[in-house]
């Protein structure tokens, strides 16, 4: 292994190759003493400073055990002490947590000082609901297999034992009826399970729905919207279950005899010539610090902050109950909890760096999550070549990426997200969509206008599924300016008398209220940010392109109830000012929220965007419409985006590899 690589408490190297697959521990796993902590003001919490916030908080908020946490994390300090830390600086450590007390009915928000082991503030947010917990889901399951209206549902559908049946619990969305608005919502689809083991997601009890008041713990009714056929298939994808299994693919293997290329020393990166810190929160999951590229002696900022900011999942049946189906996923669950931990030669392949995750249960409890985030290096082509006519000589350079992922499992629906730094300055963004459709229950012979037969009596409804991602950016410093670009083909006449001129047209977006954006293909539009304080050589304000991807447009009606709760979805792209308590494009707390607000009403302040501190905001939307290759478990679908160098450099930044080892 390199030596240059930083030792850190409760990290592992994982590495296979020809002849074994061995865990190298770079450090003990051991308890630090909160005196030798010496963190970075980015760096996560640790055990010890969790266990203090949710005691700090108990203590001087006077809470019960009947309190749920709904996240504990950092508080982020400013980017001004970010930036002006030096190692050994002291350093104030705050905890921001957002706490459900339920006896209340009240949601706060509590800032608590880890130095000083105090409560620094303590806020009623009024009319808001916090995210569903685990925790209370579990709890409103067995509190609804025992209600007497749910059994006799169950044995009108010829299910005698609660034990085959999984209660999946679902946001209320904006439908709670007028008289129940000020609870706690919850409401529940049911699949039968049959035997242990068997696929949870593919044998809907259809029609009976339970519906709870959370934060009292009590049923209000069981909805029983009539008893239609239990579908036969199993959806059996367990390698144990199924009657034919290939033979294992050829051996292909990957090997760095040298050790990887990166260096580690907490939670600070280097590679090649990048340089960013890895975080995560409860909420957002994984998240990216201080990305920046070295540039012969300077390191130069690209990205402050890079994160997942909500993922939406609606659904087009008009069905039952289905068309209140669409769950935020960040503000209606806490995403970061439903963290996998993740394997080696199955999740992630070659030589692995893993970074661990603590955070609190709801209950305050404070629990480690090993292997949540997984980074390595991958080949990836060719990155550039070119072979002179005239001396035959070739010349090329392999492609390599650092890839730094974690993958969630929500309910039914699994999703690797995926961040890729490219040896040429470039930043991809990449979701990962696999798991389970979530379905209905028909009626032999039934239409399915709003969705796909994929197995009998089985349909898997459309959907789609928006991933909005939110970047802070910082491109050569926080003095940025966002610039549309397009082709302009320029009519045949004078100026174009052979028809074949175009060239690119540019619009600064100036202020918030021109900022909601969309994508046009026809034309390569895409957006720029551009430092206009600083010129390269050449004349170009050095700057970074947001290229989009495939995206699709909302495919609910405008004004219906979920437009008024994600107005974000509507555009491809919104820039704001920066503000460091807008994390998210609905608002911080959609749960159960009739309107965003988030973005919408944000841009309504019409802040000022040229040379300024800017955040964009870029959806992706993926249509699904259901397929028979769907089921059991779905093949991997791919979206993204990519963020390129654009007069970044001089000239191509990488120029300077060394040649690959050629063979004939």
């Amino acid at each position: 292994m390199h030596a240059h690589f930083a030792t850190r408490v409760g990290a592992v190297y994982l590495f296979a190759d020809r002849h074994r697959q061995s865990v190298i521990a770079m450090a003990q796993v051991r308890t630090v003493p909160q005196t030798d902590f010496q963190p970075h003001p980015l760096d996560p919490l640790t055990p010890e400073e969790l266990g203090v916030a949710v005691e700090v908080i108990r203590r001087e908020a006077n809470l019960d055990e009947r309190a749920l946490f709904e996240q504990v994390r950092l508080n982020e300090p400013t980017k001004q002490v970010v930036r002006n830390f030096r190692p050994g600086d002291a350093i104030e450590r705050e905890a921001f947590a957002v706490v459900l007390d339920r006896n209340a009915g009240k949601l706060f928000e509590a800032r608590v000082s880890l130095d000083a082991a105090s409560l620094k503030s303590w806020t009623h947010v009024p009319g808001v609901q916090a995210c569903i917990m685990a925790e209370e889901c579990e709890e409103m399951s067995k509190l609804v297999k025992q209600h007497p209206d749910f059994l006799e549902g169950l044995k009108r559908r010829g299910i005698e034992s609660t034990e085959q049946v999984s209660v999946e619990s679902f946001a209320m969305a904006n439908f709670a009826a007028p008289e129940e608005q000020h609870m706690r919502l919850i409401r529940a689809h049911c699949f039968y399970v049959e035997n242990p083991g068997d696929n949870a997601y593919v044998r809907p009890i259809e029609g009976l729905v339970p519906v709870v008041d959370l934060n009292a713990m009590k049923v209000l009714r069981i909805e029983d919207n009539g008893v239609v056929p239990m579908p036969p298939d199993r959806g059996d994808y367990q390698v144990e279950r199924l009657k034919h299994v290939r033979e294992p693919l050829a051996a292909l293997e990957i090997t760095q005899r040298d050790g990887p290329d990166f260096a580690v020393d907490g939670h600070a990166v280097t590679w090649q010539n990048w340089r960013f810190r890895v975080g995560f929160t409860p909420r957002e999951g994984l998240v990216l610090h201080t990305m920046s590229f070295k540039d012969g002696e300077k390191d130069r900022p690209v990205v402050y902050r890079a994160s997942l900011s909500e993922l939406v999942v609606p659904y087009g049946d008009t069905a039952g109950d289905h068309f209140m189906n669409h769950s935020f996923d960040l503000g209606e669950g806490v995403f970061g909890a439903a963290v996998n931990s993740l394997k080696l030669g199955c999740d992630c392949v070659g030589e692995i760096y893993y970074f661990d995750v603590n955070m609190t249960d709801a209950n305050g409890n404070v629990k480690y999550l090993p292997n949540a985030i997984c980074m390595h290096e991958e080949d990836y082509g060719v990155l550039w070549k070119h072979t002179d006519a005239h001396t035959k000589r070739t010349e090329v350079r392999r492609s390599r990426r650092l890839v730094v992922s974690s993958f969630f499992t929500i309910g039914n629906y699994d999703y690797g997200i995926f961040w890729y730094l490219y040896l040429d300055g470039t930043i991809q963004f990449e979701a990962k969509l696999t798991g389970m459709l979530y379905t209905r229950a028909i009626v032999s012979g039934e239409e399915t206008p709003y969705g796909a037969l994929i197995a009998p009596n089985l349909n898997g409804m459309v959907h789609e599924h928006y991933f909005n991602i939110r970047l802070d950016m910082s491109v050569d410093g926080d003095e940025n300016t966002v610039v549309e670009v397009e082709a302009e083909r320029v009519p045949t006449g004078p100026l174009n008398p052979h028809g074949n001129a175009h060239r690119p047209k540019e619009a600064i977006v100036e202020s918030e209220n021109q900022s909601g954006r969309d994508i046009k293909p026809e034309n390569g539009r895409f957006w720029k940010v551009i430092n206009r304080s600083k010129k390269n050589k050449l004349g170009w304000h050095p700057g970074y392109k947001l290229v989009p991807g495939l995206n699709v447009k909302p495919m609910h009606q405008p004004g219906s109830p979920f437009m008024r709760r994600a107005g974000f979805v509507e555009h491809d792209l919104w820039v704001t000012a920066y503000d460091p308590d807008q994390l998210h494009a609905p608002g911080n707390y959609p749960n159960q929220n009739e309107y965003g607000p988030g973005i919408p009403e944000w841009v309504q302040a019409n802040r000022p965007l040229v040379d300024t501190d800017i955040v964009l905001w870029h959806t992706i939307g993926v249509l699904h419409l259901p397929r028979p290759e769907d089921f059991p478990v779905m093949p991997v679908e791919y979206t993204g985006f990519m963020l390129k160098p654009l007069g970044f450099f001089e000239r191509n930044p990488a120029l300077d590899l060394a040649p690959p080892g050629c063979h004939n």
